[in-house]
């Protein structure tokens, strides 16, 4: 729960920043340096009352995010269901890097990812177990698709054009643990 609160919070200063950029697409765009910081220990669990899935629902949507709910035939549990980003990480067009510099991009890459989870904004990142065109995946925790593309360009090794971007929307039911 506390990093639902944390997400929450950080998308509310990270909307609140006046110098976000808009490329000719209209998708905001957003830069290292617009990522506010917040320590995720700063929050206590203990601390919080209990919060109703009504109370989330109210709380995920007055953010910006889209919910519905699911009621499963066979049991009549309700579900509430919130809409993710999924960016599938693929080959570049630049994948002509040397050795060393091709291990300082991965080494930029993964401080990336792990600030994005840190902050938030990434529930989930890792790579594929072949050698395809799609190298791994990252799912945002965003209320915005335009939110989730500005931060996965934000990556170094997709600045260097190593890797490249394709984000789509996608539906998980809010609070189930991967298993």
């Amino acid at each position: 729960m506390k990093d639902k609160l944390l997400v929450l919070l950080l998308i509310c200063l990270v909307s609140s920043c006046k110098d976000n950029k808009k490329e000719d697409n209209g998708i905001e765009t957003i830069t290292e340096t617009d990522i506010v910081e917040v320590p995720v220990n700063n929050i206590n669990p203990k601390d919080k009352k209990h919060e109703s899935i009504k109370e989330l629902e109210m709380r995920l949507k007055s953010k910006g995010y889209e919910t519905f709910y699911y009621v499963d035939k066979k049991t009549q549990d309700t579900t509430l269901m919130q809409k993710y980003f999924i960016a599938f990480l693929k080959n570049g067009p630049i994948r002509n890097q040397n050795e060393e510099e091709a291990n300082q991009l991965q080494s930029e890459h993964m401080a990336h990812l792990s600030k994005m989870y840190e902050l938030g904004y990434a529930d989930i990142s890792g790579p594929f177990d072949d050698d395809g065109d799609i190298r791994g995946i990252t799912i945002y925790n965003v209320p915005t698709l335009q939110m989730a593309d500005s931060l996965a360009n934000a990556d170094p090794m997709v600045k260097a054009g190593r890797l490249e971007i394709e984000v789509h929307p996608w539906w998980a039911a809010k609070g189930f643990p991967l298993r």
